[in-house]
């Protein structure tokens, strides 16, 4: 029995969905965004979408909450969007971008210049005394995520000062230095 599975997804104003053969389609004031999907069967009734899988196997009983999670993100998206926001810790650290073009200042000789994707939107803040913020915006959860996951993996925050690229609200665990 699937929880996540059984719940139906409804459709907000302004997002149309058009399911053909195996591909689901979904567009919205933001974007739009097409998903692939097997082993279930999708069907669109009275303003939601309703995921029933196959056959009780164990493959299918996985892809059933599954697709039914990622049908809910791209609804969510194309309607609303997604953000994600890193913050830069270290004493030097800087961040600051022209267009899509993200040019980071971490630590090492040279600074790292990362081409983002045109789907993802990226605004870089440097308020004085405070850390800089990176955010990103998108409608497509998977990009979003999947760029912010780049970008923090350049400088992981280390342990003992906290040094590095995290998520904002994110806590780190701390360890103690060495003791006298």
């Amino acid at each position: 029995m699937s929880r996540i599975g059984n719940n139906p997804v409804t459709i907000p104003e302004g997002v149309t969905v058009e399911v053909n053969d195996n591909i689901v389609t979904m567009k919205g004031k933001l974007g739009e965004l097409t998903q692939e999907f097997s082993g279930v069967s999708v069907k669109i009734e009275e303003g939601s979408i309703v995921v029933t899988r196959n056959s009780e196997s164990k493959e299918h009983k996985a892809r059933h909450g599954l697709y039914r999670s990622l049908f809910f993100n791209m609804i969510e998206g194309v309607s609303k969007g997604w953000s994600k926001e890193l913050e830069l810790v270290g004493v030097g650290y800087r961040a600051s971008n022209q267009g899509q073009k993200l040019d980071l200042a971490l630590g090492f000789s040279h600074n790292i210049v990362l081409d983002i994707a045109p789907e993802v939107k990226v605004e870089t803040v440097s308020d004085k005394g405070k850390n800089p913020i990176i955010k990103l915006t998108s409608f497509d959860k998977q990009l979003v995520g999947q760029v912010a996951a780049k970008i923090r993996a350049f400088r992981r925050p280390e342990p003992y000062k906290g040094k590095g690229v995290k998520f904002v609200g994110e806590i780190l665990r701390r360890k103690a230095g060495k003791s006298a």
